[in-house]
């Protein structure tokens, strides 16, 4: 009987039980697998390299990366998205003293959280919001990757939202023209006065700006800043923070042209 290689089975076990139960963390792998803390260490390290397997910033869990075969069951890009973005965020929120999301693409006109630095005794916000799919007209996030669609593909996306989103976001399509140009002179998204895009029984009600993340003239998410309501006015934080914001997006579509053009 030929004998089976044991590093191979190790990884095998790894990529099945996260592709079975979702982004997972180091003690709930140990736990499952029954492999030591440091060696599944050396296997996740493996298969990040190989881009299998890619690790959150925000909780250091592992999920499935951007060259594991597609199971269908993924939004289109995010795991792209956040291999590209992930360390960019996490540069972002050190530098600004902020918590920071970054949201991709799934098709009609909205974006999901896919990676976040918030953390609850830092910033006072909710840090469950991945998976979350913010309003495309009163969230910064959302405003921002609308605006930077083309009009063409806007208008195609605005009349499909109009008909499906709740009363209170179609209300915001008549506000569309003065809003987009509002965003123009601004030159970035913010969420709407008194907008909860989740209702959570802690944490502070959010500001946030936001800017798109945009490769090949075509935006593929966006990234946003967020701090308590409170706390510091939109104007300052925007003053303050907006150039380090714009750089993180134009860094993160940098590296996700690298990961869209490397082989694997």
């Amino acid at each position: 009987m030929t004998k089976l290689n044991r590093s191979i089975e190790r990884g095998l076990l790894v990529l099945e039980t996260v592709s079975s139960n979702g982004p997972t963390s180091l003690a709930a792998l140990s736990r499952t697998t029954g492999l030591p803390k440091a060696t599944l260490l050396r296997i996740c390290a493996t298969l990040e390299q190989r881009r299998w397997l890619a690790r959150r910033s925000a909780n250091g869990r592992y999920q499935l990366g951007s060259a594991f075969p597609d199971q269908g069951s993924r939004p289109e890009g995010a795991y792209r998205l956040i291999e590209a973005g992930s360390e960019e965020l996490l540069r972002l929120s050190e530098k600004t003293g902020l918590a920071a999301d970054l949201a991709g693409e799934v098709g009609k006109g909205r974006v999901e959280i896919i990676d976040t630095t918030r953390v609850y005794k830092t910033h006072d916000l909710n840090p469950d919001c991945i998976g979350f799919r913010p309003s495309p007209f009163r969230s910064a996030l959302g405003s921002a990757y609308l605006f930077a669609l083309s009009p063409e593909a806007r208008a195609g996306v605005v009349a499909d939202l109009a008909r499906n989103l709740p009363a209170k976001d179609r209300s915001a399509v008549d506000r569309l023209p003065q809003w987009l140009r509002d965003f123009q002179t601004r030159g970035y998204g913010i969420r709407q006065d008194g907008y909860w895009g989740r209702a959570v029984d802690y944490g502070a009600l959010p500001s946030a700006i936001a800017v798109p993340i945009t490769v090949a003239g075509r935006p593929v998410g966006a990234v946003n800043l967020v701090w308590p309501a409170e706390g510091e006015p939109v104007a300052r934080v925007a003053d303050e923070h907006l150039p380090d914001l714009k750089a993180a997006a134009a860094s993160i579509a940098r590296n996700m042209r690298g990961v869209i053009d490397s082989p694997g």
